[in-house]
């Protein structure tokens, strides 16, 4: 009988990682549909969402830090990553 591979250190890390990135997501979603509800155009909650995040990337990892998440960032938008019409599969 073959016995199954149990995770490893790093996928068990990986896997909390992904877990609360998506707790993470449901927590923006709620205060995105509470400011929505509240009046405010996405827009404006987008450009304070972005700029809550980049001010605390700077003080988390310095402006050479959110330089370089803002480059990842910037890749994965090219790339399609957060497009409406990406399907994920």
């Amino acid at each position: 009988m073959e016995r199954m591979m149990e995770p490893s250190l790093t996928d068990i890390d990986d896997m909390i990682v992904h877990e609360k990135m998506q707790a993470a997501l449901e927590h923006q979603n709620e205060a995105w549909a509470d400011g929505m509800a509240d009046g405010i155009e996405p827009e404006i909650i987008a450009d304070a969402a972005i700029a809550l995040a980049m001010r605390e990337t700077v003080r988390l990892h310095g402006e050479e830090g959110a330089e370089a998440m803002l480059n990842s960032l910037r890749e994965r938008m090219l790339a399609g990553e957060f497009s409406p019409q990406r399907s994920l599969q």
